[in-house]
């Protein structure tokens, strides 16, 4: 697949762009001792081994996978051992999209595509039975600036399901989540970046005519968070281009998967629950991992998103680890649930804190 530069990013892209958000080093840093910034990042990813791993024992595609997953564990710990003592080793320093991309490279290298696919259609199943009815409480409120942020807690609450944070796969594995408890316990707002307010007003005075939103995970995120957000914007007048990855990874929802997804909601006539869909457009990111680097996107993408007046990120990994001050030529929008410590104390916020950080550009 061709990879270009976002065309929203204004040029050159080398001094406006920068994809990582948490800068793990400084020029200053001695270059071969692990910053701590460093090392608690690889911690971070250390600690999700087990959860992969046991993802990856299961996976019935794959001939002897107890053994492969076994060598992924081994494989993956040592890479990161190795960041520790020497951060230059494997091509380094370690950042935000080195470390998720050795972890998918590796998985894949041993034959493991896609580890949280069970989980993945489990959640799908259940979402797209809860679709209906999240949708018309939804329609039901009558005020706009109401129902707007009904449906931005709405994204927040099904962005939780990531199975890339340890503590929530964690807790997924034990309990499952509830979509609708969810979004009425969010934390109080003002959320750590909380720029709802001024989002509204621009809503209101229907400034946009195209959005591209880059969407995260399966289940409630896709379909409950983000497609009922989506559709309002449709039900105003307005394009949306759904951006999902290539490939798989851990369980964001991929191209393929949201195309079938979005074939099982729409009725006969082409309708998601009454609104035309004939200005949605689903595309393919290019893009394979949890993360994103804009200054690397496909064609396609590239193609259909030249002309968006509005970008929206959605999802920690994409819209806050990566991409959170990131400029675009239009207005852009980051949103996302704080899903590890190390962000939050980054942000000054707390743990499950929402970003809801809105950037006008003035036309």
């Amino acid at each position: 697949m061709e990879m270009v530069p976002f065309p929203l990013i204004p040029k050159p892209i080398e001094v406006n762009y920068r994809a990582c958000t948490i800068p793990y080093r400084f020029p200053s840093d001695n270059p071969k001792i692990a910053t701590p910034t460093e090392i608690s990042w690889i911690n971070v990813f250390a600690n999700s081994i087990p959860s992969f791993k046991k993802r990856a024992e299961s996976d019935t595609t794959v001939s002897d996978a107890p053994a492969r997953a076994q060598q992924f564990a081994e494989r993956y710990g040592g890479i990161l051992e190795d960041w520790k003592k020497d951060p230059e080793s494997h091509g380094g320093p370690p950042d935000g999209l080195s470390l998720g991309r050795a972890r998918e490279h590796l998985l894949r290298e041993l034959g493991f595509m896609d580890i949280f696919k069970k989980v993945k259609d489990e959640e799908n199943a259940k979402a797209i039975s809860l679709f209906p009815e999240v949708v018309s409480l939804s329609d039901a409120i009558e005020d706009e600036g109401e129902r707007l942020e009904n449906l931005v807690r709405g994204m927040f609450a099904g962005n939780i399901f990531d199975l890339g944070s340890a503590q929530l796969a964690e807790v997924f594995s034990r309990d499952g989540l509830s979509f609708l408890a969810t979004s009425q316990n969010l934390v109080p707002r003002p959320w750590v970046i909380d720029d709802l307010d001024s989002f509204q007003s621009n809503w209101f005075k229907n400034r946009w005519k195209k959005a591209v939103i880059f969407v995260d995970n399966s289940g409630a995120d896709i379909i409950l968070g983000i497609l009922p957000f989506a559709r309002e914007m449709l039900r105003r007048g307005m394009q949306v281009v759904l951006a999902a990855n290539d490939l798989p990874a851990i369980n964001d929802v991929t191209y393929t998967e949201l195309t079938e997804i979005l074939s099982q909601l729409k009725d006969e006539d082409g309708q998601l629950i009454g609104v035309d869909t004939s200005k949605l457009l689903v595309a393919n990111s290019g893009n394979d991992l949890a993360v994103i680097d804009l200054s690397r996107v496909s064609q396609e993408l590239a193609d259909i998103s030249a002309d968006a007046d509005l970008v929206i990120i959605e999802g920690m990994g994409r819209g806050i680890e990566t991409n959170l001050y990131a400029q675009f030529k239009c207005d852009s929008l980051k949103i996302g649930m704080v899903k590890h410590i190390e962000v939050a104390e980054f942000l000054g916020g707390r743990l499950y804190d929402c970003v809801f950080k809105y950037n006008e550009v003035q036309s």
